[in-house]
């Protein structure tokens, strides 16, 4: 059509004039946009392989290499690994996963395996089996099942709302 989808950016020896998208605060980072002709794209943080399911949507399946799951929608998948899960108010996963890190304010039906930090929201519910080694949870926030703190040493389940805690040789 004759004209470029995004604007020409300034030169560098501009000190005047509009930042570009790729680099105005507030804006999320536009991948391949340079701050001037010739210079490469500022990299704040490494970008993680994020696969979000919008509010709405309803995944069932495998998934597979995503570093960062946010579940707005609904999702049903046997064992996934990932760095990071987060469920939004709303969102509801159903399934197995096992994460470094993960942040609850929908619901999880199933298992859970958090190795670092669980925050349960107040609005959200876990509802299954989890484990993890650092847990909170906000007031009103619901966690019906099995929760087992994951320490150094020896596992040990720690509460059980549908049966009673007990300790099983291996």
């Amino acid at each position: 059509m004759g004209r470029t989808p995004f604007p020409t950016p300034p030169s560098s020896n501009t000190p005047a004039g509009p930042t570009p998208a790729a680099t105005q605060p507030g804006r999320a980072p536009i991948p391949g946009a340079a701050g001037a002709p010739g210079t490469a794209p500022r990299q704040t943080a490494p970008e993680r392989r994020t696969l979000v399911v919008g509010r709405g949507i309803s995944v069932q399946g495998t998934v597979q290499d995503a570093e960062r799951l946010v579940v707005e929608g609904t999702v049903e998948a046997s064992m996934i690994q990932a760095t990071e899960l987060s469920v939004s108010q709303g969102g509801v996963f159903r399934g197995g996963i096992e994460v470094e890190d993960a942040e609850l304010a929908g619901t999880i039906d199933g298992t859970l395996t958090v190795r670092g930090s669980l925050t349960v929201r107040a609005t959200g519910r876990l509802i299954g089996k989890a484990k993890c080694r650092r847990l909170k949870v906000e007031d009103g926030g619901q966690i019906t099942g099995q929760l087992e703190m994951i320490t150094d040493g020896a596992p040990r389940p720690v509460a059980s709302e549908s049966a009673p805690a007990t300790e099983t040789a291996s």
